[in-house]
């Protein structure tokens, strides 16, 4: 029996139609600047979290969620490529500055926009999740932070930052604005298409600018009034989050839509400065590189609390395998969504970098700390040429979480065992 060559177009056509409804919408929501612990599911005692609290809840939550670097740019950049930063190359926030020449006269000048085309360059010839996903016919839409100039730069169809040391107008949305994310959605449910968002707005980050509604909550509970208002900021940024679940599951999204949730890097407040302190942000301790990372899809993924190691480098396999794609073989990040390869998991590898490059396509010039942690040992160690006053730092997480008692000198056999490790993995 002979099937007419118009109806066999039409059978496929029919057939890649269920496809592409069948895949499921990803929303990636990122936390800007926040620590580990200023979570009503984690602990805090005073910070009010209800929505991500109730997002955890419903999700398969990894407790003992890292990044692989403690500052925003490389962090992002390793988010939405799945690769370390001395595989991107995009290790640093800003360019490096000419001998002489002041921060803010750099970033004014041709040499600094010259820079931040190279490391536009170096995303680019990574690729990115939001590229992969075109293959399937997803739209994307990029909002808040984002340090790669325009946003097609980095594959995304629909964006707000056009070309911004950071955000630009991106920066607006959370703070002033959730419509954007809103009015993307509708335009890709009109048009019958799956699509990512990526939420990545300014918050808790600094301006710690909170309404006087929420700061009231804080005022009287905390040790200063710097720390009231990043607590205030993180209540802030939890309403937004709340919001935009609301939105997907008022829609009808619910079932078919992933939400993923992880923190670019930590932060801790300073209370005499309201700047971060030691030990946080730009540093390769727990307060700087720990995050909760959460996987929602209702009637696919169990939700489950694990305290399995994560990375925020599983999230673009685990979402390229939820859509049918393979992920490359450069990622180094599993599927989170593979229980033996979660189980199976016994160390997880990091690298800190100089806040301006030193060689813009040298990543090695740059590197201050490389860090390994196996079980719940961690070893931090110093690239001698960026940090020559800094010593070998090993530490037992479970016994001693705020990292206080360095056991480098009384258990020299394990630090080499995890030293050999962190060479075989990258020598820089």
């Amino acid at each position: 029996m002979r099937i007419h060559a118009s109806f066999f177009t039409f059978l496929l056509t029919l057939s890649a139609c269920f496809t592409q409804a069948a895949q499921p919408n990803i929303v990636m929501i990122i936390s800007d600047d926040q620590l580990w612990s200023d979570y009503g599911f984690t602990g805090h005692a005073h910070i009010q979290t209800p929505n991500l609290d109730k997002l955890a809840k419903e999700s398969l939550t990894f407790t003992r969620g890292y990044v692989p670097s403690s500052l925003c740019c490389p962090s992002l950049a390793s988010i939405i490529t799945g690769l370390y930063p001395h595989q991107h190359k995009v290790t640093s926030n800003d360019p490096p500055i000419p001998a002489g020449m002041k921060p803010r006269e750099f970033q004014s000048s041709p040499l600094f926009d010259a820079g931040r085309e190279v490391m536009s360059q170096h995303l680019e010839s990574a690729g990115t999740l939001p590229k992969r996903l075109a293959t399937q016919g997803y739209l994307s839409l990029q909002t808040g932070k984002w340090w790669q100039k325009h946003f097609s730069r980095g594959g995304f169809t629909h964006g707000m930052t056009v070309g911004g040391r950071h955000g630009d107008t991106g920066l607006d949305i959370g703070r002033k604005t959730m419509q954007p994310i809103y009015d993307f959605i509708s335009e890709a449910q009109k048009e019958s298409k799956p699509f990512f968002v990526w939420y990545a707005p300014m918050m808790p980050h600094d301006p710690h600018t909170p309404p006087q509604r929420i700061l009231e909550k804080y005022k009287d509970k905390a040790p200063s009034i710097h720390v009231a208002k990043y607590w205030a900021m993180v209540d802030w940024f939890d309403e937004t989050c709340g919001e935009l679940v609301k939105h997907i599951d008022d829609k009808g999204l619910k079932e078919n839509t992933i939400i993923v949730y992880v923190t670019d890097n930590g932060w801790i407040t300073n209370p005499q400065t309201g700047r971060y302190a030691e030990r946080s942000k730009q540093s390769p301790y727990e307060g700087g590189l720990r995050t909760p990372i959460m996987v929602r899809w209702p009637g696919t993924v169990k939700p489950k609390m694990s305290d399995a190691l994560a990375s925020s480098l599983d999230l673009a396999p685990t979402l390229l395998k939820a859509v049918g794609l393979q992920p490359t073989r450069e990622m180094p990040g599993i599927n989170l969504l593979d229980e033996k390869a979660v189980a199976s998991r016994r160390v997880l590898y990091g690298e800190c970098f100089t806040h301006n490059f030193v060689d813009l396509n040298l990543p090695s010039s740059s590197l201050k700390w490389r860090w390994i942690i196996e079980g719940h040992t961690k070893l931090i160690l110093p690239n001698i040429a960026n940090q020559p006053k800094d010593v070998e730092e090993l530490y037992d997480l479970k016994a001693d979480p705020k990292e206080e008692k360095n056991l480098a000198k009384q258990m020299p056999d394990r630090l080499l065992d995890l030293a050999t490790k962190l060479d075989a993995w990258w020598t820089p």
